[in-house]
């Protein structure tokens, strides 16, 4: 075997090495963040002015859109949950991008538990 043709198949097996170990090909928690994302979405938005009106944010007043997050604030003590799993989410998205799938999902399921407990 020459030199050339061993340098050839080595850089062919790192290459397949290195290609299969990449966080692209794990499974993906986006379709599963995105499905609970909707859901908690949905719970801001009915759970929105439930403990009636506050007076406008400043933010509101210079015409910036709410967010879910500053939907979730505005609901004050009942939003707490609700930013809770906001975060959870938050951290789910940074361990998918990051590779840590375990981490994702443990991350979706605390959403999902808060979101479960909301409903009842």
């Amino acid at each position: 075997m020459t030199t050339s043709t061993s340098l050839i198949r080595i850089g062919i097996v790192l290459s397949v090495l290195l290609h299969a170990a990449s966080p692209a090909h794990a499974a993906s928690c986006e379709r599963s963040i995105a499905r609970v994302q909707a859901q908690l979405d949905a719970t801001i938005e009915k759970n929105a002015g439930a403990d009636g009106w506050a007076p406008e944010s400043l933010s509101a007043l210079r015409g910036h859109q709410p967010t879910p997050r500053s939907l979730a604030q505005a609901e004050g003590s009942s939003g707490v949950h609700l930013q809770v799993a906001l975060d959870a989410l938050d951290r789910a998205r940074a361990a998918d991008r990051s590779g840590y799938i375990t981490t994702c999902r443990r991350q979706l399921f605390r959403a999902k538990l808060i979101l479960q407990k909301q409903a009842q």
